[in-house]
């Protein structure tokens, strides 16, 4: 009896399967026919589009601008199936929501780009907002993904815009997920990148071009890494995934000054759901002081937003212990260094720039990124992971900017060398509060979240 119960119900889960994947493919609608170009046409640079053998197929020429062969039609909430191929040398990436008016660089297009990458950085299936903000969601944030893509051979792209949400799999990986919601229409387009003289008749191959606008199903939750650019905003899987709001955007709940009792009284203020610390001539006194979380925590991921002023000085610390020294009052731990790299005379300082924006302040200097930095005045996502086994990571607008191992010799050496020497047991205590640091300058912050690993 129980045999046939269990057969019955693996009967209906498969109907039940099989009747959802019919629905699903009897509400796509092919983009390309197969034959000609129809409901497309070009923009951009001059690259060559044909239909060869059931294919779109896209040759790179020299000296031009990046080409795109965009739907006719825009599109808001869509899912989207589309096979791509590359030769080996040629870069190329799938536009969606994009846009070209002539008010914006002359009609250059931009937007959203899933990215199509055979080079040994293999971020196929990242998301770069094509000609505005650069990388939105390198796979360094999803290194498992960089697997997905296979180089000279099809392979399958599935990508949901539902919402202020776009997420991506590469052959049935997922590679990307992406709050936004700085653009909700456009059109689809498919890239030829700009090449030289040593890349020109290298080619990018599509076919099988299907969405589906209407009556969307989004695939479950799969727990990658999200990007969420909406200000002190949590999607559904970022709660899955346990991420919660470190400050609520709105109060002061969680939060209290450095060796208080309660948030300062002044100093800080919290508007349009901004913290920011104000300024006091450059001076650490007088102001309202660093402020840290009522709790302590230990291995976490951390993530923040973050706005300088010119010549601004800040910090995020992390396992900080409340002091009291000269000035009555200290947090002292391990350091996120915030900083006006040009302007502040902080960063010619220390060793090997070890306190230059995103360093571990006096101890390890960053790496040198050069599409990891925004201008000051401009937000910054910061981000912190502290792993259980002690690797620790420092992150910048999605890129590693450092790692290190808490408490390995090497690290110890470094404490020993440094200022916080005489600190027994610096930076290993096994929980600590976080801490945003007044140091005197205008510093803003925002999308304050925390994520506990285990």
């Amino acid at each position: 009896m129980m045999k046939k119960i269990l057969s019955s119900l693996i009967l209906l889960a498969w109907m039940q399967h099989g009747m959802a994947q019919s629905t699903a493919a009897s509400n796509r609608t092919a983009l390309f026919n197969g034959k000609d170009l129809s409901g497309w046409h070009q923009l951009g640079g001059q690259a060559k589009y044909a239909v060869i053998n059931g294919m779109i197929v896209g040759t790179a020429v020299p000296h031009s601008a990046n080409s795109f062969l965009v739907t006719n039609q825009q599109y808001d909430d869509f899912i989207l199936d589309i096979d791509v191929k590359v030769d080996t040398g040629l870069n190329s990436g799938i536009q969606v929501r994009s846009e070209s008016t002539p008010d914006y660089q002359n009609g250059r297009v931009h937007g959203y780009q899933v990215e199509v990458d055979p080079s040994a950085r293999a971020w196929s299936g990242g998301i770069y907002d094509e000609a505005r903000r650069g990388w939105l969601y390198p796979l360094e944030l999803n290194p498992e993904a960089k697997k997905a893509f296979k180089n000279g051979q099809w392979n399958h792209y599935h990508i949901e815009c539902i919402g202020n949400t776009i997420r991506v799999w590469v052959n049935n990986m997922p590679t990307a997920n992406l709050v936004d919601d700085m653009t909700h229409k456009g059109f689809i387009g498919l890239q030829v990148h700009a090449v030289d003289e040593k890349h020109a008749g290298e080619k990018v191959y599509f076919k099988n071009i299907y969405i589906q606008t209407q009556h969307l199903r989004p695939r479950p939750y799969d727990h990658i890494f999200v990007v969420n650019l909406i200000p002190n905003n949590l999607s559904a899987q970022e709660i899955q995934n346990g991420v919660k709001l470190l400050w609520d955007g709105q109060t002061t709940h969680g939060w209290r000054g450095i060796n208080l009792s309660h948030f300062p009284d002044h100093g800080w203020v919290i508007r349009d759901g901004v913290l920011t610390v104000l300024p006091s001539n450059g001076q650490e006194e007088g102001g309202g002081g660093d402020i840290i979380t009522e709790q302590e925590y230990g291995a976490f991921d951390l993530q923040f937003q973050f706005k300088l002023t010119p010549g601004a000085n800040s910090g995020v610390k992390y396992f900080v212990k409340e002091f009291y020294d000269t000035h009555g009052k200290s947090g002292i731990g391990l350091e996120y260094q915030l900083l006006d790299d040009q302007r502040h005379p902080d960063a010619k300082l220390g060793v090997n720039g070890n306190r230059t924006l995103s360093s571990l302040y006096d101890l390890i200097p960053r790496r040198n990124i050069a599409a990891a930095f925004k201008p000051i005045g401009e937000w910054n996502w910061g981000r912190i992971v502290v792993y259980p086994d002690g690797r620790v990571q420092h992150w910048l607008n999605g890129y590693l900017m450092l790692e290190y191992h808490r408490g390995d010799d090497a690290f110890k050496q470094l404490v020993f060398m440094s200022k916080y020497k005489n600190w027994q047991n610096f930076g290993l205590w096994p929980e600590g509060h976080i801490l945003l640091q007044d140091h005197g300058n205008e510093v803003s912050f925002r999308s304050i979240k925390i994520r506990v690993l285990k």
